[in-house]
């Protein structure tokens, strides 16, 4: 027995697993083997709307279609990754959630780019059950569980996989998952104190981080998109 909250309906590709939404919407012979993109969601592919739960309060940031687009055209899986404490405390719930994924992804669709797949975790210890109480979730960023399970279910190779946040958090959840190297946005909440300084901090011999002022910048700098 399920005990989490079901959305009304499911898309495409899409289960809750163990309250996680994981979604691999591209199939699995289309991704299996390659690295992947993984973008944050909210101050990275759309506008940062602090909780966002309404269709009309969906815009994305600039030239993301054509960034994915890029990607789609290189064969690297796209893939969203994103924490929804909002699930958690109450704000609002997974039908929220499937309404704004859906305008979304056709957002990005009619700019020329698909996403492959999407995983959010709607788990915060100061949430009310049956998501809240958790002091570290194994998916919620900076943990990996959501690229783990990206991995699992898609088939990705995370070794050879890149990571755009703009939180610190965004880029340590790469590299917690073994990916090749991270970016660090401006926008959405990149240019808050410590955020820049502290994704910086996480750089090392095997863990690239690099900067950008957001996604559209970051597409020259990205290896994947070479």
């Amino acid at each position: 027995m399920n005990d989490f909250p079901q959305p009304k309906t499911f898309p495409h590709g899409a289960v809750l697993q163990g309250g996680v939404w994981t979604q691999a919407i591209s199939s699995k012979n289309m991704t299996e083997g390659k690295p992947a993109l993984f973008l944050d969601r909210d101050g990275v592919v759309c506008v940062e709307a602090n909780y966002l739960h309404k269709v009309e309060d969906v815009q994305l940031m600039p030239s993301v279609g054509e960034v994915v687009k890029l990607a789609n055209q290189k064969d690297v899986p796209v893939i969203l990754v994103t924490n929804q404490a909002g699930i958690a405390y109450g704000y609002f719930g997974w039908d929220e959630f499937v309404n704004v994924q859906t305008r979304l992804l056709g957002d990005i669709k009619s700019a020329g780019g698909v996403i492959d797949g999407v995983f959010a975790c709607p788990f915060h210890e100061k949430g009310k059950p049956p998501y809240g109480g958790h002091p570290s979730h194994p998916a919620r960023k900076p943990n990996p569980g959501m690229l783990y399970l990206a991995a699992e279910l898609m088939g990705v190779d995370l070794s050879r996989s890149w990571i755009v946040g703009d939180r610190a958090k965004d880029i340590e959840a790469g590299k917690n998952a073994g990916l090749k190297g991270g970016v660090h946005v401006l926008s959405g909440h990149g240019s808050n104190a410590g955020e820049r300084v502290g994704a910086l901090g996480i750089s090392d011999n095997n863990f690239e981080v690099k900067l950008a002022d957001d996604l559209a910048s970051a597409r020259g700098i990205i290896p994947l998109l070479d």
